[in-house]
């Protein structure tokens, strides 16, 4: 047994090879404000001393408080110094030595600013200023860890958030290879602003430093989670529709009567079943269907809105009319309205955030929160793996 567990392994580690894996003790390129058309920005540095280099040739070496403004010109960068114009350029990169950080301040969009850490390059891309942080893998962790889970939740469940973070990471790590980065800093790589402002996700970072989850097969599996599950999780085909052996529908308990676990919603019955005649062809002219559309219920967790002849996917019902969740009960509200009750918050797939919480609040571990949420998976320290390998 513990030969073909070597062997499997070694099988993990040579496809990570072919893969271009990366091991947590390297840097990723993360894209910043990648949705935004970015034409001026200020760069302050905040912590440490950066070498500044312009078109490949270092310029400068930068003190703390150094004010950098960086302005859109044409299809280079004007890159001045406390006000003074140091030089025009294609691409500018500030190279720190270890343990650095800097502000950025977007003032053209303008935006707040964030710290972040490690180092900056700034180049033009379809005509407007490209920011891509190169950063250790686990700071940018960290900041994901704060931007999923929000500041001020309880160490555990940072732990929690932290190997969910690392593992998407690290499977999703080349998604936007062909761009010239590795992830950028929206939802649909991970959610991404800098530098947490809580200090204790750096000690949750280092007490699960390496760890990931795995399937089975010794994959790393797609870390999804969501807000509430109203009760019941989801099957990954049911949303996705892909069968995976870890996103397997269970009976929550933990999220029930937590803030997002119950909602509703009203509608015009005309409005309701206009939508699905003219979205889904629903046959709402039929008594006996039009009877379905006006009472449907949801005991557990359904894919369909289901009558004699036409099915209605539940997850396009939620998108077209931005419902909380797939899992509602629709009934008539007086005359002219029916009333959505639903139940959670997300697609429901994984772990639901706040049952996580009060699993942890009731003393639970977060190696109980990901065998709960994750059903048939291992936690895998990367950093060990080469032990079996050279068995």
């Amino acid at each position: 047994m513990l030969n073909k567990f070597k062997r499997s392994l070694i099988a993990l580690l040579t496809l990570l090879s072919v893969s271009s894996f990366v091991v947590p003790a390297e840097t990723i390129q993360v894209r910043l404000f990648s949705h935004l058309k970015v034409m001026e920005v200020h760069t302050v540095i905040n912590l440490g001393m950066y070498q500044v280099y312009a078109d490949g040739e270092m310029i400068l070496t930068s003190k703390p408080l150094m004010d950098f403004k960086l302005v859109l010109k044409d299809e280079n960068i004007e890159l001045s110094l406390n006000d003074k114009v140091i030089g025009v350029y294609n691409q500018i990169k500030f190279v720190s030595n270890g343990g650095c950080e800097f502000k950025l301040r977007l003032t053209n969009p303008e935006r707040k600013i964030r710290t972040f850490q490690d180092d900056i390059n700034f180049s033009v891309s379809e005509g407007f200023i490209r920011i891509i942080n190169d950063i250790v893998l686990d700071n940018y962790i960290a900041g994901v860890t704060e931007a999923e889970a929000g500041s001020k939740s309880s160490p555990e469940f940072y732990k929690v958030q932290a190997i969910l973070a690392r593992t998407f990471a690290l499977a999703h790590i080349n998604k936007h290879a062909l761009e010239g980065y590795s992830l950028c800093d929206r939802v649909h790589c991970q959610a991404y602003y800098g530098k947490p402002r809580d200090q204790s996700i750096f000690k949750a970072m280092e007490s699960t430093k390496g760890k990931v989850v795995v399937d089975e097969n010794l994959n790393l599996i797609i870390a999804s989670f969501h807000s509430n599950s109203g009760g019941q999780t989801a099957n990954s085909e049911d949303v996705w529709g892909a069968y995976t052996s870890y996103l397997r529908s269970i009976k929550d308990s933990f999220s029930v009567n937590m803030p997002n676990y119950l909602w509703e919603r009203r509608m015009l019955t005309d409005d309701w079943l206009s939508y699905l005649k003219l979205k889904h062809n629903f046959p709402i002219d039929i008594s006996e269907e039009r009877e379905i559309a006006l009472n449907f219920k949801q005991e557990n967790r359904k894919i369909f809105l289901e009558s004699n002849t036409t099915k209605v996917p539940l997850k396009n019902v939620r998108l077209d009319l931005q419902l909380k969740s797939t899992y509602f009960s629709i009934s008539p509200l007086g005359k002219d309205s029916v009333l959505f009750s639903g139940k959670g918050y997300g697609h429901g797939l994984g772990m639901c955030q706040e049952g996580a919480m009060n699993m942890i609040r009731k003393g639970y571990s977060y190696t109980d929160v990901l065998n709960f949420y994750y059903q048939n998976i291992t936690l895998i320290d990367l950093h060990k793996l080469s032990f079996f390998k050279d068995e």
